[in-house]
């Protein structure tokens, strides 16, 4: 199986001032030993453009996994179906996150709501998304990608 190129790599696409969708960027960062899996914020005109093609996305506030972005092949998972692209991506001990499928996709997506819900009060909120450190910025989509 060849690596990703920067521009087919996979990007997740997340909440740029939770707390909490913070905390899991730096963890997958953390574990992602391919090291080409990108990010972008929901606010990015990347993201945008990620929505404007995919219109049912518009209203939603979610995490987005985005494979083969910009292709005829591009696909979009979001809620918890996101969350499982990200343990299958990262593999090892990360995969054991996949027996969750077992779950039809309405119950763990109510679960994911309700934690969506609540997340600014159990992580924070900053006030502009946080700049990624150098080591990593090159992870991150720029706001002016293109």
């Amino acid at each position: 199986m060849s690596t990703p190129t920067e521009s087919n790599a996979p990007v997740l696409l997340y909440d740029g001032v939770c707390g909490v969708c913070n905390g899991a960027v730096r963890t997958i960062l953390r574990f992602d030993s391919r090291g080409t899996l990108r990010f972008a914020a929901l606010d990015s005109d990347f993201a945008r453009d990620i929505i404007a093609r995919h219109p049912y996305l518009a209203d939603l506030d979610t995490v987005v996994f985005v494979r083969d972005p910009g292709s005829s092949r591009e696909t979009v998972s979001t809620q918890s179906a996101a969350l499982l692209q990200v343990a299958d991506y990262l593999g090892g001990f990360w995969k054991l996150a996949l027996a969750a499928r077992v779950i039809p996709p309405a119950v763990r997506d109510r679960l994911y709501a309700a934690f969506a819900t609540v997340r600014y009060r159990v992580g924070g909120q900053y006030d502009t998304c946080p700049i990624p450190p150098p080591e990593v910025r090159s992870r991150f989509v720029d706001a002016t990608y293109g």
